[in-house]
């Protein structure tokens, strides 16, 4: 599958699933996972989900799963490309660190 990523010059917003939110505002989230998310998720808006070095799901093509860290060291993030929502958007559904 070719795909066409954008310069992002019109980014979409990222919002965040209720567990995702969740996730972040756990006290027991490592200190040091809480910066690379954020970089993760401002790129994932700016690219409008197409970002360099994501994955798409084989069965849901709209799923997409970014590395996190360097090769993916961190963990991954998983989010949903929405191009039909009223405005497009990019949903966080998941974040699983190592």
């Amino acid at each position: 599958m070719s795909e066409t990523f954008d310069d992002g010059s019109q980014g979409w917003p990222c919002v965040l699933s209720e567990e995702v939110t969740a996730f972040m505002i756990d006290p027991a989230l490592p200190p040091w996972a809480m910066g690379p998310i954020v970089a993760a998720m401002v790129e994932i808006g700016e690219y409008r989900g197409l970002v360099p070095g994501s994955s798409v799901a084989e069965d849901w093509p709209e799923c997409r799963l970014l590395p996190l860290g360097t090769d993916g060291a961190l963990g991954i993030i998983e989010y949903v490309v929405a191009r039909a929502a009223n405005p497009p958007q990019v949903i966080v559904t998941r974040i699983l660190l190592y």
